[in-house]
């Protein structure tokens, strides 16, 4: 596992499922601003943007090292995504992600 993956991944998320996730940045770096959240289908081995699918309505917010993402949502089962969380930390661009898996 790559030290840019997050612990916890894969995740695995259900078809009806709205979920918020919170990223920790403190393994990266403090007090994140700037963040991007992009979402990619990579079921077939490349990477198909489809942020505004699955995250249709609001956007990342940070509290200390906490980044806490809008809900993600309208998973099709069998699919696999990569959840890529892009931030700003004491002058450094970093970039964690995430595997999920959605399930019906």
């Amino acid at each position: 596992m790559s030290t840019r993956e997050v612990q916890e991944s894969p995740l695995y998320q259900g078809e009806d499922e709205s979920i918020t996730y919170d990223l920790t940045t403190s393994p990266w770096g403090s007090s994140p601003v700037g963040i991007v959240v992009k979402v990619y289908d990579i079921t077939d081995g490349s990477e198909t943007d489809v942020t505004s699918t699955i995250i249709p309505d609001g956007e990342a917010s940070a509290v200390g090292d906490v980044i806490t993402l809008p809900p993600l949502t309208a998973m099709t089962p069998g699919k696999k995504y990569r959840l890529d969380v892009k931030f700003t930390a004491g002058g450094n661009t970093l970039e964690a992600y995430c595997i999920i898996e959605a399930e019906a």
